[in-house]
């Protein structure tokens, strides 16, 4: 029989800076060593290039992720290492250019969140990038703490982006912010394989 959390509680990673993504990942990590199972849905991305997916891959069914935003031209190239991430911004949404598509994909990612939270199949759910779908408008903010509110007691749920507004902190039981100090991208250097995707 698989083991249940005794109590699940909310967890937002928020800040300015690289490693909020990499953080809930590590908890997943963490999460299925001790048998729990952990679902990642991941708003506003759609790269198959991220090196999370590979590795989830190796780990399933343990952990499961779905993507929910716009793919990159390059996704090919990028995964077989021919090419960098270059940042172009192709597979971002930038604030005020969402289109209906940027938001039916966030509202796909809703959707399966609350399937996945009410399945009892998982213990730990990771919304990756939900703040930042809520910054770009993707979602209301009543969704999400709607979303918040209906996460059954033995589901621990993960929040991760940038500008997780004051009341997903206040509805949270853990927070942490990232505040970047120093960052490679300032000296040039460009985003990594392995280490930044």
């Amino acid at each position: 029989m698989r083991p249940q959390l005794t109590q699940g509680l909310v967890q937002v990673y928020t800040g300015n800076s690289k490693g909020k993504t990499t953080a809930s990942l590590g908890l997943a990590l963490r999460a299925i060593g001790h048998g729990f199972r952990v679902y990642i849905i991941q708003f506003m991305k759609g790269s198959t290039y991220y090196g999370e997916l590979f590795s989830v891959q190796r780990l399933y069914p343990e952990i499961q992720i779905a993507q929910y935003g716009r793919n990159c031209q390059f996704d090919s190239m990028i995964r077989q290492g021919e090419m960098t991430c270059t940042g172009c911004g192709h597979c971002f949404v930038r604030k005020g250019e969402a289109t209906e598509q940027d938001r039916a994909g966030a509202q796909f990612a809703m959707q399966r969140a609350r399937e996945v939270m009410a399945s009892g199949e998982f213990d730990l759910v990771i919304l990756d990038e939900l703040s930042n779908a809520l910054y770009f408008e993707l979602i209301t903010l009543e969704e999400a703490l709607d979303l918040i509110r209906s996460k059954p007691e033995k589901v621990e749920l993960i929040i991760t982006g940038r500008n997780a507004p004051q009341e997903i902190q206040d509805a949270a039981h853990l927070v942490t912010e990232m505040r970047e100090i120093k960052h490679p991208y300032q000296i040039g250097v460009p985003s990594r394989r392995g280490i930044e995707y």
